[in-house]
């Protein structure tokens, strides 16, 4: 349940009471006071529902990518077929409204959504630019890491490189080195929380790095500004630190794709390494690997490349019966148009709403073709990518890097409340097409 930072002085919950939290408390202390509410939660739960049934499994879910199966608790975001995603039951217009945007900017930044990702709270613009703060003082590689990073070769795929520099640092794990001199249980949630912080700060510098060494070799990397959000650093560190629509633009596609609940392959896959007691480094690196896919976060650039050359053999002048002729060309081709459609909403997903609307008040982006070409075709997974393009950020393997750098709000989220819960090692049942036909025909 989402707890309103301007609510009552004293709430009781599940058994618990405790005061409301100050404008002026770190993050730390704020999820400490969260943790026994949620423990709690989540005792009742298994007092008076751990045998009740809250859905079937048929041979279609487990034959079909256990599409639809209600079996995973992720407690930061729900996603609905018809609504979309809700952050602790705020929609992105209500998080729109309600978090703290950068100094001198309009949209949502990383920082406010990771707050509230994992406390289910609005922080107030203190309680942001203290986390602004504290990453960007956190946001420095290792050098062995920029090392490493500078001897891949250039033609490896940027997501590959982002997986190897995020395993990288699990040299300087909080949680693996506390929990190889042993600890208690009940603190395993304050090393997670550390590991996660210092990689969501790190992020930026590792994405950028990568993407000097791929797309401009030689050119030097400024410093992290401790001034600077994290995003606003990460758009520096790229190079387009002077483009403040830019800028503001990947602040807000970075803070409403952090988080989609648990059920897609790369939330998902951090959430399976995480319950071996994996740091957050090397799993989320596990998930990066899965965002890489083609079926998953892979079409950030494959989707772009489709839309570039519809564009080329159409035309700007286009009319929705060439829209409708070209599509059909793909499909009989044998090819998929990538991008089109998600595996849950049935609905227009609201993260397309917002950056559509973001569009829309940009007169150079309206005039834009490539954008406008996208608006007839309605395929809400483009947007993003030719808003890249149009302000010069070009290379679309980069792509996923940017959702990558994103993505890993939800996933430490994830990882942080497993472990404050106590979550337990995932162990799902298989079966044999045999075994399965058996249970089937009886």
């Amino acid at each position: 349940m989402f707890l309103r930072r301007l609510s009552l002085p004293v709430i009781s919950r599940f058994g618990v009471t405790y005061k409301r939290l100050a404008s002026t408390k770190s993050l730390k202390e704020t999820i400490e006071e969260v943790i026994p509410v949620k423990q709690a939660h989540l005792k009742k739960l298994k007092t008076e529902y751990s045998d009740v049934s809250i859905g079937d499994v048929k041979v279609g879910n487990v034959i079909g990518g256990m599409r639809g199966l209600r079996a995973m608790l992720w407690d930061s975001s729900v996603l609905d077929p018809e609504e979309g995603i809700r952050f602790h039951g705020l929609s992105i217009p209500d998080c729109q409204k309600a978090l703290p945007a950068a100094p001198g900017g309009k949209e949502i930044i990383a920082e406010s959504m990771l707050w509230l990702l994992l406390t289910g709270q609005v922080p107030s613009a203190e309680q942001t630019q203290q986390l602004s703060r504290e990453l960007a003082q956190k946001g420095n590689l290792p050098p062995f890491v920029e090392k490493l990073v500078d001897s891949l070769p250039g033609t490896l795929h940027p997501m590959t490189q982002l997986g190897i520099g995020v395993a990288a640092l699990n040299r300087d794990s909080s949680f693996q080195a506390a929990y190889e001199r042993g600890i208690k249980k009940s603190e395993y949630w304050t090393y997670t929380l550390d590991d996660s912080i210092n990689l969501v700060a790190r992020l930026p510098a590792l994405a950028a790095r990568i993407y000097r060494n791929v797309y401009k070799p030689g050119s030097a990397l400024p410093e992290i500004d401790p001034d600077l959000d994290l995003v606003g650093n990460y758009s520096r560190m790229l190079g387009y630190g002077d483009n403040h629509d830019l800028t503001e633009y990947l602040r807000l596609y970075i803070s409403i794709h952090g988080d989609h609940e648990g059920g897609n392959a790369s939330a998902h896959t951090a959430h399976l390494v995480g319950s071996t007691l994996s740091d957050p480094y090397l799993s989320y690196a596990a998930a990066l690997f899965a965002l890489a896919g083609p079926l998953h976060g892979l079409a950030n650039q494959e989707v772009l490349r489709w839309q570039l050359s519809m564009l080329k053999e159409v035309g700007e002048e286009v009319s929705h019966d060439t829209i409708r002729e070209y599509l059909w060309k793909t499909l009989k081709s044998g090819q998929v148009v990538p991008g089109y459609g998600h595996g849950v909403l049935r609905n227009p997903d609201p993260r397309f709403i917002a950056l559509q609307e973001f569009c829309e008040s940009k007169p150079e982006l309206l005039s834009s073709p490539i954008i406008q070409l996208v608006k007839k075709v309605i395929l809400s997974a483009l947007h993003y990518r030719c808003v890249l393009y149009h302000y010069g950020l070009t290379e679309f393997k980069y792509y996923t890097v940017i959702f990558g750098v994103s993505r890993a709000l939800g996933c430490v989220t994830q990882l942080v409340w497993a472990r404050a819960l106590g979550l337990p090692l995932e162990r799902p049942k298989s079966y044999s097409l045999e075994a399965i036909e058996q249970l089937a025909s009886k």
